[in-house]
């Protein structure tokens, strides 16, 4: 049985990390250590890291939804996020948290957007489809903060980079 809501939100997902690796494609032209001249930016090295745990706070809730039929995920939590990481990196663990965030989305039914999955800031739980949703916002905010970067260094990048436009053109 197909769930609508679930597949609508997985499309959406995989539009935002498609859109975050092309963005990183741009991204050769300029080092790593890069920082734009902002008060307290980090490194386009770091940011890219950073975008890493977006990924993974899908990867965890979606555990903390189905940990009998997804125990090898816990292996993700050894993966370093938050840290400074190549170009090669963040894209080969893009690819891979897409894969495992494919193979729980899959478990779900939409049914399963309205229950409560107990949290580390909310213990008595959220509904899955709130932190699914705040993960997304986390890693679209990041994705934004991107192409704030690649603009400051001087790359050609704009909407088009970010969105996927679903006119005819």
């Amino acid at each position: 049985m197909t769930q609508p809501l679930c597949s609508a939100l997985l499309a959406k997902l995989h539009e935002e990390i498609e859109r975050s690796v092309h963005l990183i494609h741009l991204l050769p032209s300029l080092p790593l250590d890069w920082t734009p001249p902002i008060p307290g930016a980090r490194p386009v090295g770091w940011l890219m890291g950073h975008m890493l745990e977006c990924l993974a706070g899908f990867c965890a809730v979606l555990y903390a939804v189905r940990p009998e039929a997804l125990a090898h995920f816990s292996r993700l939590k050894t993966m370093p996020v938050n840290h400074f990481c190549g170009v090669e990196e963040a894209l080969n663990r893009f690819q891979e948290y897409a894969t495992s965030i494919d193979e729980g989305m899959a478990l779900l039914e939409d049914s399963d957007l309205a229950r409560a999955v107990p949290t580390v800031f909310v213990p008595e739980g959220e509904l899955l489809l709130t932190l699914l949703l705040g993960n997304l916002e986390h890693l679209i905010s990041h994705k934004y903060q991107f192409l704030i970067y690649l603009k400051l260094a001087g790359v050609e990048a704009g909407t088009r980079d970010i969105y996927r436009f679903r006119d005819k053109r």
